[in-house]
């Protein structure tokens, strides 16, 4: 039987891509660079990390030597590896890695580089990779590694990416390639500025079995405040159903860029083994959320990162990485 592997099991590495000229990062690129770093050495102190690089020895540079620190060269189209990554799943006690096409986002950007990377650096990785004709990006989806995933409309069902199925079909195709015994979509629930059609991992994400953190807003003058609100009202419903227990977070407040708003969002965390990364935006509300994941995940050490360049491209810390599951090993 297939499942799912779930983020807060054990892992045996994350990958990262390096922001490099070519990406959308150039106009800021020291300071995306700078982000980055302070990501991959934050880590490395818990687990291995793969750093996909279009030139390896002009990033090895930035490093110090580390047992926990791989490079492999592929240039992208840029660096959300979360979306055009493999995603693990566990079928008859075997991992396998899976490839799903990513379009940039329905088509948005340009993506043909970023959609065939997994398939070019696949040598090195220990298990096998099957590619799946079917457009989905691992932050769209959360499981809780016991056969439910949870996911949005907007985004599992947009037609911008497997127009040719019907919702039904979807939900389906899902339940097979993930070994889903059960698919939950938020009907509601978005932030401002944000390109991926509402993926999951910015709004309400498992941090066990039976556990879903999510982003609240109790401001009523805050644009976001009546779809949180009945995002809120959906994920009660849920827990109801599901027996889960819920844990908000709070809403940053209005950050912007070049006089737009821009997504920032503490649901954008990344678990590793022993701890979990929270990104922060040199805000108020930083130290509230770091005191909810303290108290919410005492069994692990919380460590927060400034992510608030990530956001000038509308994405966090959960968007740049993706986690290997343990027994996935590099070579």
């Amino acid at each position: 039987m297939r499942r799912f592997i779930a983020e807060f099991e054990e892992q045996s590495f994350t990958q990262i891509i390096f922001p490099h000229a070519k990406s959308d990062w150039l106009d800021y690129l020291d300071e995306a660079e700078e982000t980055f770093i302070n990501i991959i050495n934050t880590i490395i102190r818990f687990q291995k990390c793969l750093v996909v690089c279009n030139d390896v020895q002009a990033v090895k540079k930035h490093f110090k030597e580390n047992d926990n620190l791989y490079f492999v060269e592929f240039e992208t189209n840029d660096t959300w590896a979360r979306d055009c990554s493999a995603l693990c799943v566990e079928e008859d006690k075997n991992i396998k890695l899976l490839d799903f096409t990513f379009t940039g986002w329905g088509g948005k950007f340009d993506a043909h580089k970023d959609n065939r990377m997994s398939r070019a650096i696949s040598k090195h990785y220990s298990k096998e990779m099957e590619s799946v004709d079917f457009i989905l990006e691992g932050g769209g989806v959360e499981s809780n590694g016991k056969g439910i995933i949870l996911s949005t409309s907007e985004c599992l069902l947009n037609k911008n990416r497997n127009h040719s199925f019907t919702s039904e079909q979807i939900t389906k195709k899902i339940e097979e390639t993930l070994g889903a015994t059960e698919v939950l979509c938020l009907n509601h629930g978005y932030l401002v500025g944000d390109d991926t059609d509402s993926h999951i991992d910015t709004l309400a994400r498992f941090i066990d079995e039976k556990t879903i953190m999510y982003v609240a807003c109790p401001n009523i003058y805050d644009e976001h405040y009546k779809e949180l609100k009945l995002m809120e009202e959906e994920l009660q419903e849920m827990a109801k159903t599901h027996d889960f227990k819920l844990i908000a977070l709070p809403m940053t407040k209005a950050v912007y860029f070049e006089e737009q708003r821009i997504p920032a969002t503490y649901a954008n965390f990344l678990f590793v083994n022993g701890a979990v990364i929270v990104p922060t935006y040199n805000i108020a509300q930083d130290e509230e959320a770091l005191e909810i994941f303290a108290k919410s995940l005492p069994h692990l050490e919380v460590v927060g990162v400034d992510c608030s360049v990530l956001i000038r491209q509308h994405g966090s810390l959960h968007c740049v990485t993706m986690n290997f599951a343990k027994g996935v090993e590099i070579i």
